[in-house]
């Protein structure tokens, strides 16, 4: 059997530059892992975790689940690429063995099997595979006609804008474009000369035979194989370094998470996997408010991960975010855009210094001598009514309890650590689980949710429960402890802080709590799609008038819900609605303090 054509050299070429790279890759990141990691997947390698990653892949790297949630249509569109093509290959493979048994075909002897067919002398046709292979050519046209139409009108496909796309995207994609139809033409033209194909290829064959003389078919016949395997070759040369980098990364990411590798605060080579798995399909830049509001349109995380992975990211860039989930709550890969965001700050900003924060040593100006601890905050400090709030709430519940910040504490360490001053941050963080374990509380309670993160993510307080101040209210109601007073006649709207629903998951607490009290109206987004209040400690880039302008826009939508009173549970976001609310906005903890029984 004769399998090689000079026009396959393109195809050839490319294919093995691919393998190549990504082997480089694979073994560069892989190598570089830290030990532990290491473990973690030889441990994880022959366990059910490789059966739950292998469906994950099928279900998303093939089928696209999470995207058809955004837009069924767009769905579509990455499903017919991805599990067309895909399948094209595997019914490809299973069609030369019908043909001619367990005989060793070379790659482009599949790739190109319709080519060599007529070449080795093969006239019976297989009508059942003709039909299943040009079945599935319509299914990937479909999807390569949605991507045409997408650059021109995403709208119709549920994305307001679409990625701005580097040089190597721009090959890749238009490579991309011409493979399906130039095989659908190489093979059309085929089945007019040899004969052969189903209702697609054969029918336009057909149409071709009856119109163009066979002189015309033989010289457009081997030109057209040449683009077709061009067009392969390259795609295959241009993906490592494009956006489609991710069709080889995203499926190894999926085994790593199962096998429970994680990023982290500092920079290490698994971040690779997560940079570059990003497909840059562009479903994180429309939940952006940054874009939204302000206009701005080069700082989301699809350019952030960009940058970061072609070295050429800035502070100007990292630091202009607010860090509010939004995007990672939609993003199909599941990337954790908010760590890795973290550590490029960190390894840009981070000032090692050990003689700072030295003054903090002894200081303890806490009260009280309660098993349960109760955490203000920067931010409750400054939302007083908040703090006078949870006293009355204390005492009705008869609480004793230990103040650790009521006359002047120090930070939780959180916002230095979003600014990327990791060392500095540590010194507070230090100060503080040092002065909890002192106090030997049971049960730390904190207003503010900023707090709540760090305090269960970073600080390590073996044997002290921390709560949200939510939590802990629904708590004392369901103990019997707290009794409040109902009226249906009060109509309340809830906004969920970002750091308190997409950081920490709590959506529930908060709505029982207030429907103790009265009625529940929800805002268009809420839970887990709900709107950033502008005001994020996160963000060092944006002023005052651009948070203001995004805290005016969440304020319209809480006010459109008829409701009289705008509840949160953030101080940080109850300042920061209040400033363009029309309504009054105060915390949950005042909704529960004005209605004790």
């Amino acid at each position: 059997m004769t399998f090689y054509a000079d026009f396959t050299l393109p195809f050839i070429i490319g294919a093995l530059a691919l393998f190549a790279i990504i082997a480089l890759k694979y073994i560069s990141w892989l190598k570089e892992l830290p030990k532990q990691d290491l473990l973690l997947i030889a441990k994880g390698l022959f366990t059910y975790r490789t059966i739950t990653a292998t469906w994950e892949v099928v279900r998303e790297s093939l089928l696209h689940k999470r995207i058809f949630k955004v837009s069924p249509m767009l769905g579509y569109m990455h499903m017919s690429l991805a599990f067309g093509w895909f399948l094209l290959i595997a019914v490809g493979w299973i069609e030369t063995v019908a043909y001619l048994g367990f005989e060793w075909v070379p790659l482009q002897g599949h790739v190109f099997f319709k080519y060599f067919v007529p070449l080795n002398g093969i006239e019976g046709h297989k009508p059942v595979f003709d039909f299943v292979m040009d079945a599935l050519l319509l299914f990937v046209l479909s999807g390569v006609g949605l991507a045409w139409f997408k650059r021109m009108r995403s709208r119709a496909l549920g994305m307001k804008r679409t990625t701005k796309h580097i040089l190597f995207d721009r090959i890749a994609l238009s490579a991309l474009w011409f493979i399906f139809p130039a095989r659908l033409v190489a093979e059309s033209i085929t089945c007019a000369i040899y004969g052969g194909g189903s209702f697609l290829t054969g029918g336009i064959g057909t149409l071709l035979a009856k119109g163009t003389s066979i002189e015309t078919l033989q010289l457009l016949y081997e030109p057209v194989w040449w683009f077709y395997s061009c067009a392969l070759g390259t795609f295959f040369i241009a993906m490592p370094f494009s956006r489609y980098m991710h069709i080889f990364t995203e499926i190894p990411l999926i085994f790593l998470r199962h096998y429970h590798l994680h990023p982290e605060a500092t920079e290490k080579s698994y971040d690779n996997f997560e940079v570059q798995a990003c497909s840059r399909c562009g479903i994180c830049i429309d939940p952006c408010q940054l874009q939204e509001q302000l206009g701005i349109h080069d700082v989301q995380s699809v350019y952030f991960l960009r940058d970061r992975r072609y070295n050429m990211l800035q502070q100007k860039i990292a630091n202009n975010c607010l860090m509010c989930g939004r995007c990672e709550q939609v993003c199909p890969v599941g990337i954790n855009l908010n760590t890795l965001r973290l550590n490029s700050r960190i390894s840009m900003r981070n000032i090692p210094n050990e003689g700072r924060y030295n003054y903090l040593r002894g200081l303890d100006r806490s009260k009280g001598n309660g098993k349960v601890g109760y955490f203000a905050g920067c931010m409750t400090m400054l939302t007083p009514n908040t703090l006078t709030a949870m006293q009355r709430i204390f005492d009705a519940a008869r609480e004793e309890v230990w103040w650790a910040d009521k006359d002047g504490g120090v930070c939780c360490g959180r916002p230095l650590k979003l600014s990327g001053e990791a060392d500095s941050a540590q010194k507070m963080i230090d100060y503080n689980k040092s002065l909890f374990l002192k106090h030997n509380i049971s049960t730390l309670v904190t207003s503010c949710p900023i707090c709540l993160k760090v305090f269960r993510g970073e600080y390590n307080l073996e044997g002290i429960e921390v709560l949200h101040h939510s939590e802990y209210i629904l708590r004392l109601m369901k103990q019997g402890r707290l009794r409040v007073k109902y009226s249906s006649e009060k109509l309340f709207t809830y906004h969920d802080p970002c750091e308190l629903g997409r950081g920490s998951k709590i959506y529930d607490q908060p709505r029982a709590v207030i429907e103790t009290i009265g009625t529940l109206l929800e805002p268009a987004h809420n839970r887990q799609n709900a709107l950033c209040c502008g005001s994020s400690v996160a963000n060092t880039a944006i002023n005052d008038s651009q948070q203001l302008k995004i805290a005016k826009s969440v304020a319209e939508e809480l006010d459109a819900t008829g409701a009289t009173t705008v509840v949160t549970a953030c101080p940080l976001c109850k300042r920061a609605i209040a400033r363009g609310s029309a309504k009054q906005v105060i915390d949950l903890s005042e909704v529960v303090a004005g209605n004790l029984r």
